[in-house]
């Protein structure tokens, strides 16, 4: 060790040295990039945690930890600065007003002063779970399955609430597990909880905080020993990218997921997204080769799940709960978009009788697109008999995508303007647009 060295200057001599990355060496003490740059920088000062993680993955014998001890033992103080995890999070609700979130960086910003109003309750800072983890992920993960529920019956106002503070209580879940297996139990749950509210998010059409929780998704998903999740993170990207009408966008984050992945059904999920990009840009063989292939991939993942006994407290299933036909919708969709309408309804009808009827987010979502599938097939008096059904969901749960495609429908109906089921469907449509802006 360089005689009054740094700890960054260090940690960066050592894994130079070593010849590791940086990004190599965040993802094994699952610190992030950026923070561990500071850190060499010496812009952020290393938690005693940090220094013991770096002392064991570059084999420095106890070195590394003892710089920390030592600027301790001198009075310097030393802070751990916010990971992806740690950070902390604001959440202010109102019943009149909206609701606002704010995460931020507290070692740049200070400790937020609490201003007491008519009431000010300060919980505790970190929820105890030590002992009862695992019961406690029991129930966590019961109720993530209850908020994808309750996000086809409500809007992302509604749920967005619940999965924030519950995500926040994982985090403390985290903190406080006595095990290791509890711990990053409950980070990956978390991610599956903030990779939900980033699909919330995107329904309530706010792109930025939609990517905003998808990253957060990855970072709790890494940190609990969970690498894969990331690919499906991307799966994500593409949907995004996806309702921007972006072909090419799309096609890309799913190439790169179906390359990186190891998890047959996240390929297969990106082989989907793959396929509607493909739809988009109008390559019909490309579509249908990647059709194929997510065919097969969904299949092998169904067989191999089928094998598998479920383990207690088992991470989620990835993808959608509700579209029981998915692949019939996604094949549907990409003959629509290649101009193929006949086909499309031929592939979509039926599907709708599938989706539970609570599950009314996605059946107005696979209605819409239906009923624009039929009315462009010119099937006009079975695409306005589904509007009403649509139009009575979509200001309920409150969904963008579903607004996207009743304003192409409304356009095409515009085509019969004499035409009285058209007339009365497209004012339906207007009514429920103009609900959904209010």
């Amino acid at each position: 060790m360089v005689q009054g060295a740094s700890f960054g200057a260090e940690l960066r001599r050592r894994r130079v040295e070593a010849g590791v990355s940086l990004g190599d060496l965040a993802e094994k003490v699952r610190y992030s990039k950026g923070h561990l740059s500071k850190v060499e920088r010496r812009q952020k000062n290393a938690s005693i945690d940090l220094a013991r993680l770096c002392d064991r993955e570059l084999d420095a014998g106890g070195e590394l930890s003892a710089l920390v001890t030592e600027k301790g033992i001198s009075g310097a103080t030393v802070t751990e600065a916010p990971t992806e995890w740690t950070m902390p999070w604001v959440l202010r609700m109102s019943v009149r007003h909206g609701n606002d979130f704010v995460a931020y960086d507290e070692s740049a910003l200070g400790d937020p002063a609490v201003r007491p109003g008519a009431m000010s309750w300060r919980m505790a800072s970190s929820p105890e779970f030590d002992g009862e983890a695992r019961d406690a992920l029991a129930h966590f993960s019961s109720l993530f399955a209850e908020c994808r529920n309750l996000g086809q019956s409500f809007g992302p106002v509604v749920v967005t609430q619940i999965l924030v503070t519950s995500m926040n209580a994982l985090r403390g879940l985290a903190g406080s597990a006595s095990r290791p297996g509890d711990r990053d139990a409950a980070l990956r749950l978390a991610a599956r909880y903030a990779e939900y509210a980033g699909w919330m998010t995107q329904e309530a059409a706010d792109d930025t905080a939609s990517l905003w929780w998808t990253d957060r998704a990855v970072a709790l998903a890494k940190a609990g020993g969970d690498s894969e999740f990331a690919a499906y993170t991307l799966v994500r990207r593409a949907d995004v990218a996806l309702y921007r009408m972006d072909g090419r966008g799309t096609v890309e984050y799913a190439r790169t997921v179906e390359e990186q992945s190891h998890s047959l059904r996240i390929r297969g999920l990106a082989a989907q997204r793959r396929a509607q990009g493909h739809a988009l840009l109008g390559e019909d063989a490309a579509c249908f080769r990647a059709l194929d292939r997510a065919a097969d991939l969904m299949t092998r993942a169904a067989r191999e799940s089928a094998d598998e006994p479920v383990a207690p407290g088992a991470d989620p299933v990835i993808g959608s709960m509700h579209l029981a036909e998915l692949a019939d919708f996604v094949a549907g969709w990409c003959l629509h978009d290649l101009g193929r309408t006949e086909e499309a309804v031929n592939r979509l009808e039926g599907g709708l009788d599938a989706i539970p009827v609570r599950a009314r987010r996605a059946r107005a979502r696979y209605g819409a697109r239906l009923a624009l599938a039929l009315a462009e097939a010119g099937e006009l008096t079975s695409a306005c008999a589904i509007v009403e059904a649509v139009t009575s969901s979509v200001s309920v749960v409150d969904s963008a995508t579903i607004r996207a495609d009743l304003q192409r429908l409304a356009r095409r109906l515009n085509r019969w303007p004499r035409d009285p089921e058209a007339r009365l469907a497209a004012t339906r449509i207007a009514e429920a647009l103009h609900t959904g802006d209010r």
